[in-house]
């Protein structure tokens, strides 16, 4: 089976990111954007996915998290779609409904190739820890465009906004490694136009 990874790099006056990924992994991390709790969301990302992920950021944080989220999620998107590929034989659809604690969020992923993000989630507090928790739309809304995915996120419940922030990342992460795997019933492209 062919390797399914991407190593990308992008370059702004802004942000100097590098992103390796390998969405056949173990869930092995080192993550690294200035940013301790996005740190800690992606590297809950790449555990509960299985994925491994270098992510490296040097952004210009003394403006804000912004551009260093807005733009890790850009490029994490364009791994994705670089590491899936042709998407021949992939389930194409995932979905997770995840609990963490008073947390509970739905997340739904299609690889259809077609961009669109619904994020239907209020959080009670503006900042975890040094991340600005309006900065979790934009991360998605980056990487729903980039990898060219439907993503929606839908908070079911939740009081805490980290646990709320920490089950979209999880509960992203499970969709996605579903929607990434293998079935040995698809021939193709799971789809009626032949291509994705």
């Amino acid at each position: 089976m062919e390797k399914r990874e991407a190593h990308l790099t992008r370059k702004t006056k802004e942000t100097d990111i590098a992103i390796n990924l390998n969405l056949d992994g173990t869930g092995k991390s080192d993550v690294s954007t200035g940013i301790g709790f996005f740190d800690h969301m992606l590297e809950g990302f790449s555990k509960h996915g299985f994925f491994d992920l270098e992510c490296k950021v040097k952004g210009d944080l003394y403006v804000d998290g912004h551009h260093t989220v807005e733009d890790t999620g850009i490029v994490l998107g364009q791994a994705i779609a670089k590491a899936v590929g042709d998407k021949k034989g992939i389930k194409r659809y995932g979905s997770f409904i995840l609990p963490m604690d008073d947390a509970l969020c739905l997340v739904a992923v299609d690889l259809c190739g077609r961009p669109y993000l619904n994020f239907d989630c209020t959080f009670p507090t503006q900042k975890v820890g040094e991340l600005e928790t309006e900065l979790v739309r934009e991360f998605f809304y980056a990487v729903s465009y980039s990898a060219a995915m439907n993503l929606h996120v839908k908070m079911l419940d939740g009081i805490n906004t980290h646990h709320m922030i920490e089950a979209t990342f999880k509960a992203f992460a499970k969709a996605l490694d579903c929607a990434v795997s293998y079935d040995e019933r698809v021939t193709g492209v799971l789809s009626t136009k032949g291509s994705l």
